[in-house]
């Protein structure tokens, strides 16, 4: 029989990443009462990268796992709770709303805040989880600066591509698209963004089917690609420095199909300028809604909001609690 935590929680929140994170903190330092699940990727993304440069009050940088963790830490000083977990199942026709952990154990909560982020999309590749975060990546806004005046190459043929592309000119010298295709489904006017710029070339009808380098111990480093020419099927070496992968995300929202409102890449819709969703009382912060900046800072503000958010919801519910038992 599935156990029942007997506390009702003010705010329960999926995922630890920057987002959920400090959404914890903001909450429990109201004085919430509050209920976390780590979920599979305890962190989320930012556990994944070796050093974090972009991240305010850092002068020298910060490796992901620790900024991570002292987090971790902010938020159990405050008091929260923290369950190294993964959620099952959600109910949300009523409140309070209930959370099913793997292990039968359900939590209720007043509020809830989605905070379980997305997942690149990847090639599927051993060596591509070999090098992941030593010289492949899928954001050239957060690893682009350690590629100044070398050579890389991006993969895909969309809006992302193309973005990623010509952002990456700012440092390398030379930047590779490398796409399976012999045209690009990005928009006419990333299209020229990307083709206009000197520093950007195109390999068409390719595809990577492998990536090496050097890897000992905590020593890694690409040296180059193993790509294939889709038309004649020979594979050859294509030296670069670093490979970003410009091939979409996808956000981690299964638990949810059917339960919140999405768009058409299944991202949670919120309302303008909130993180309120379509249920009230149910919060999205970080990359589970935000497809356009998805960076740490980005999502730790967000968090906040949430958190803010759910205090005010809490506030009104008791007022409203409070005038109908007059």
């Amino acid at each position: 029989m599935p156990k029942l935590n007997k506390e009702i929680y003010d705010v329960a929140i999926i995922g630890t990443g920057p987002a959920g994170l400090t959404a914890a903190i903001y909450a429990s330092r109201a004085d919430l009462s509050v209920v976390m699940f780590e979920g599979s990727l305890p962190g989320g993304q930012l556990t994944q990268t070796s050093e974090v440069e972009n991240y305010p009050g850092f002068r020298e940088g910060v490796n992901g796992f620790m900024l991570i963790d002292d987090m971790r830490h902010q938020a159990l000083r405050f008091g929260a709770e923290i369950h190294f977990a993964i959620v099952t199942e959600v109910e949300l026709e009523g409140r309070p709303y209930t959370v099913t952990l793997d292990d039968g154990t359900t939590f209720e909560a007043r509020t809830l805040v989605v905070a379980s982020g997305a997942r690149p999309r990847k090639l599927g590749l051993e060596s591509e989880t070999l090098f992941w975060g030593a010289g492949v990546s899928s954001c050239a806004t957060c690893d682009g600066a350690f590629f100044r005046d070398r050579e890389v190459a991006v993969i895909g043929g969309g809006d992302s591509a193309m973005e990623e592309a010509t952002f990456l000119t700012k440092f390398a010298s030379k930047v590779t698209i490398i796409h399976r295709r012999d045209d690009l489904r990005a928009s006419a006017i990333m299209q020229k963004r990307a083709m206009d710029n000197p520093k950007v070339e195109f390999l068409w009808s390719h595809e990577v089917v492998d990536i090496y380098g050097e890897a000992e111990g905590r020593v890694k480093d690409v040296k180059g690609l193993k790509v294939k020419d889709r038309k004649t099927g020979e594979v050859r070496d294509f030296p670069v420095d670093g490979l970003f992968l410009g091939i979409g995300h996808i956000p981690n929202t299964d638990l949810f199909t059917g339960k919140l409102d999405t768009d058409d890449e299944g991202y949670l819709v919120t309302a303008p300028d909130s993180t309120q969703t379509s249920v009230p009382g149910v919060f999205a912060v970080g990359d589970v809604q935000d497809k356009v900046f998805r960076q740490a800072i980005t999502a730790a503000g967000t968090g906040c909001m949430g958190a803010l958010e759910a205090e005010r919801f809490l506030a009104d519910l008791e007022d409203e609690e409070a005038a109908a038992a007059q």
